[in-house]
């Protein structure tokens, strides 16, 4: 097909921010996780797609199959969709005091 680019597992945009591997970033409703070190201005390849171990908001219950948002002002990912970024879905069981949550990236909503 003529009009085919990439199949978008894998995103390279252009840093915005000093960023390390394995950190989430989000750009406008562009959500991905670093799968390397990059400076400002520099080309950053972005996982858009997959599960992943992330840092969550230690007060949140979190069942498997919760929708997860991305809070920018922390990094940290949360059940509370007001004023955060959807990513994905839980896909194990975080109680209130653990400090992570398995997410099924959705790419972009």
């Amino acid at each position: 097909m003529k009009n085919f680019v990439q199949p978008g597992e894998n995103i390279t945009v252009t840093a915005d921010a000093a960023t390390t591997s394995g950190e989430g970033v989000n750009i406008g409703n562009l959500f991905g996780i670093a799968s390397g070190a990059a400076e400002i201005g520099d080309p950053l390849v972005l996982v858009t797609t997959g599960v992943f171990e992330m840092s969550k908001v230690a007060a949140d219950d979190i069942a498997i199959g919760t929708s997860i948002y991305h809070r920018a002002a922390d990094g940290l990912v949360t059940g509370t969709a007001a004023g955060n970024t959807k990513i994905g879905v839980a896909t194990t069981l975080a109680i209130a005091n653990a400090v992570t949550v398995n997410v099924r990236l959705n790419g972009t909503f």
